[in-house]
């Protein structure tokens, strides 16, 4: 097992494996940015190393910084977290080269999986079920054309490096293909140095249902439940649940097992997750994530597993602790992310935290690095904290988590706090029916009453 393991991120993802570390007796590094001297994670961890300004470009996007902090901290292994340089096959492959274990899966996993259609082509190959749409990527405007009308509107452009909605386009007739294929070009090139695009058939109604997945250097995989995470704005998520309140025990399985042989298949070794639409009883294959999500405690509090424990072991050589007949998925749980934006416009609200409470009792959890006096930065992404509870089942699960966004303060900054309490008053997210576009869509209706 590594002695010392250096954190290349930032925020509660960093708190989080910092916590997992301490429990397993390893050491911790914590690589910040100058904008993040007094982080919580800065603070606890057993070294920090400032490695650039506040830019991410300059600091957490800095590999040869980080590079050389784990050298000179003497660090055996990099956990990358996720975001930043989580699924970057070229970090992945130096950290390698210089000698440390990169904590998750190979560098040419995360390659094959970070571009969407060759992605799409390999699962195909080891028999998952994909979302009919066009055979690669988009050669022209007149060939992408040509295949949107076979496949038949309305039909979802989406970005072959992309992820976060980016470079996402839906187009509802031919006559708005030509626009919205430059503009989803256009925006992927500007977030991800890469204007190659590809459809998929546009789906009215789907759920988001994502499978948590675990492989091992010795053959071994395995599947950990599913997570429903349909509740999104913009494709970005804001509140998921485990187990999915419309799949069946044996819908459970089915897709379970298959992403779990599907990673078998492959030789994936790490913590990833499957990710599908589901509707009218059928699963479609959507994206792989090569990283631990930011979802994952509902997959903890389910299961009783840590999973960043589990990555840590698995990166150090060792097999799964847990096989398929030690699961047991128990209970309900559901997280909301607490952004620090307005709850109405979205808008980033930087600045500092002049009152913090955060919510306990029975199956509550607060992953989060925030405290009293913290200045949020303007700097990074807008998540301060997330709010987990577990229930025995959905009703007493829904029950505590009103109750904990009731206990909860964060004051001095606006947040989403307000739009998750009204979210769990909502009929169509308690009968557990909604789709992905659900949400979008009565924000819209409640706005324009």
């Amino acid at each position: 097992m590594f002695k010392k393991v250096l954190i290349a991120n930032r925020g509660e993802i960093a708190l989080r494996i910092i916590r997992a570390c301490r429990e397993m007796g390893i050491e911790t590094v914590v690589v910040h940015s100058t904008a993040d001297a007094n982080a919580m994670a800065v603070r606890l961890a057993d070294e920090s190393v400032c490695i650039g300004p506040p830019s991410a470009r300059e600091s957490y996007l800095n590999i040869p910084a980080i590079l050389s902090a784990a050298t000179v901290t003497g660090a055996e292994a990099i956990h990358p977290g996720y975001g930043f340089l989580s699924e970057n096959e070229q970090f992945a492959q130096m950290v390698i080269d210089h000698g440390f274990a990169f904590i998750g899966p190979k560098p040419e996993h995360i390659r094959t999986m970070g571009d969407k259609v060759m992605a799409k082509k390999t699962v195909m190959a080891l028999g998952l079920p994909v979302v009919p749409g066009s055979d690669g990527a988009i050669e022209s405007l007149e060939s992408g054309l040509a295949a949107a009308k076979k496949a038949g509107f309305p039909v979802l452009i989406k970005a072959a490096s992309g992820g976060g909605g980016k470079g996402m386009k839906v187009v509802r007739s031919a006559e708005d293909f030509a626009e919205a294929y430059m503009n989803a070009r256009s925006e992927a090139k500007a977030n991800f140095g890469d204007d190659t695009v590809y459809f998929e058939k546009y789906l009215e109604r789907p759920k988001h249902i994502e499978i948590q997945i675990f492989g091992d250097s010795h053959g071994n995989a395995i599947h950990l439940g599913e997570r429903d995470c349909s509740t999104q704005r913009r494709h970005q998520k804001l509140v998921e649940e485990a187990p999915s309140p419309v799949l069946t025990d044996e819908q459970r399985d089915y897709i379970g097992t298959l992403a779990a042989e599907t990673i078998r298949k492959m030789g994936y070794i790490g913590a990833g997750t499957i990710e599908f639409l589901f509707q009218d009883g059928e699963f479609f294959f959507m994206e792989m994530n090569t990283r631990i999500q930011v979802e994952h405690p509902v997959t903890e509090m389910i299961t009783g597993i840590d999973l960043i424990a589990e990555q840590i072991r698995v990166a150090a050589g060792e097999p799964l602790s847990v096989n398929k007949e030690k699961i047991h998925l128990r209970g309900h749980a559901i997280e909301v992310r607490i952004n620090a934006e307005d709850p109405d416009t979205f808008i980033p609200s930087p600045g500092e935290i002049t009152q913090f409470h955060a919510p306990g009792g029975l199956g509550v959890r607060f992953d989060s690095a925030i405290y009293g006096g913290y200045r949020i930065p303007p700097y990074y992404d807008s998540m301060v904290g997330k709010l987990i509870v577990h229930g025995r089942n959905r009703d007493e699960c829904i029950r505590r988590m009103r109750r904990a966004l009731n206990e909860t303060v964060v004051e001095g900054v606006k947040t989403t706090l307000p739009l998750h309490r009204w979210i769990f008053d909502q009929p169509e997210f308690l009968n557990g029916e909604y789709s992905i576009h659900w949400l979008e869509k009565k924000l819209a209706e409640r706005d324009a009453e």
